[in-house]
C-alpha cells in the first residue's frame, strides 16, 4: 500500500516511514526527559537489544529473535518501574501540547477552589490579603513592582505569602492563569473612598483600583474584620458566602475566555 521504494528484498511503504517516524520521535521526546540521568544508559541499551531484535527477525533468526525478545520485555518492565519519574515527566510534556488541550477540560474549577478556600482560611484567622486574577490583557507594570514567584498556584504558598510575619504580605498577589506571578505587588488606588456610606481601607481601594485600569478580578480579605470582598471591574462586593465568592470566580473565568460585554457584569451586581 502506497510503496515508495525497495531496498533489495524490503519494499518501503508510506505506513512504513509513518510508523519510523513516529517510533523516532517517542523515543527522542523519552531520551529528552532523561538525559543526564543513569536512566540515559540503560535506554541507550534498550534501543539496542531492540535493533538486534528488529535485525534478527528480518532475518528470520527464530531462537536469536526469541532470547532478544525474552529480554526487551523483561527490560521494558524492569525500566518502568525503575524509572516512573522520568516517564511521568514525559507524560506530563505530552499533556501540556497544544492539540490535547483541546479535549482536556479548563481548570477555571481548580483555581476557583483554591483561591475560595485559601481566601476563607486566611479570613477565619484575619490575615489580610489582595489577590489579584488576571482575565485578559496582562498588568506587567504591576507585577514588575513586586517580587517575581513563577509558582503554580497553591493554598498553602498563598497562605504562606499572606501570614502577617511574611516579608511578603504587604501588597498584592498577581495570578495569570494557573501561575502565581509575583507578591508584594503594589496597586493603584481608587478614588473612591466610600462604599454604600462605609469609609474603604487602602486594600479595598486597591482592589477596586486595579479593576478600574485592568480586565482582572480582585479578592480582598480584610484584616480587621476577616470580612471577603471581591472587585471587578470599578465594582465591589462585600461580605461574600464560601459558595457566592467560588461561583463568582467561576462564572468571571469562564465568562472572561468568551469576551463578555458589561451588561452581564452589571446583571451579576444589580441581582446580588
Amino acid at each position: 500500500m502506497f510503496e515508495i521504494f525497495k531496498l533489495g528484498f524490503l519494499t518501503v511503504t508510506f505506513l512504513d516511514v509513518l510508523d519510523i517516524t513516529l517510533v523516532t520521535f517517542i523515543f527522542y521526546k523519552l531520551y529528552s526527559v532523561i538525559r543526564g540521568t543513569i536512566a540515559s544508559q540503560i535506554f541507550f541499551g534498550l534501543i539496542v537489544v531492540l535493533l538486534l531484535s528488529f535485525v534478527a527477525q528480518a532475518a528470520n533468526l527464530k531462537a536469536v529473535g526469541w532470547i532478544l525478545k525474552l529480554i526487551s520485555d523483561i527490560w521494558v518492565i524492569a525500566f518502568i518501574i525503575l524509572f516512573q519519574p522520568e516517564i511521568r515527566r514525559l507524560l506530563v510534556m505530552v499533556g501540556k501540547t497544544p492539540l490535547l488541550r483541546l479535549f482536556v477540560k479548563s481548570d477555571e474549577s481548580t483555581i476557583a477552589d483554591i483561591i475560595t478556600d485559601t481566601a476563607f482560611e486566611l479570613a477565619q484567622h484575619q490575615h489580610g490579603a489582595l489577590i489579584v486574577l488576571v482575565k485578559t490583557t496582562g498588568i506587567r507594570g504591576v507585577v514588575e513592582t513586586g517580587e517575581m514567584i513563577n509558582s503554580k498556584v497553591n493554598k498553602n504558598l498563598l497562605r504562606s505569602i499572606f501570614f502577617p510575619r511574611s516579608p511578603l504580605h504587604d501588597g498584592a498577589v498577581i495570578i495569570r492563569n494557573d501561575v502565581i506571578e509575583a507578591a508584594r505587588c503594589t496597586l493603584p488606588l481608587s478614588q473612591e473612598t466610600t462604599f454604600n456610606g462605609s469609609p474603604l481601607g487602602m486594600r479595598h481601594r486597591a482592589g477596586i483600583g486595579i479593576t478600574e485600569q485592568a480586565d482582572v478580578i480582585c479578592v480582598i480579605v480584610s484584616e480587621e474584620t476577616g470580612s471577603i470582598s471581591l472587585a471587578e471591574n470599578a465594582k465591589l462586593r462585600r461580605g461574600l458566602s464560601k459558595d457566592s465568592l467560588r461561583s463568582q470566580l467561576l462564572f468571571s473565568l469562564k465568562v472572561s475566555k468568551e469576551k463578555p460585554s458589561s451588561k452581564i457584569f452589571d446583571f451579576m451586581f444589580k441581582h446580588k
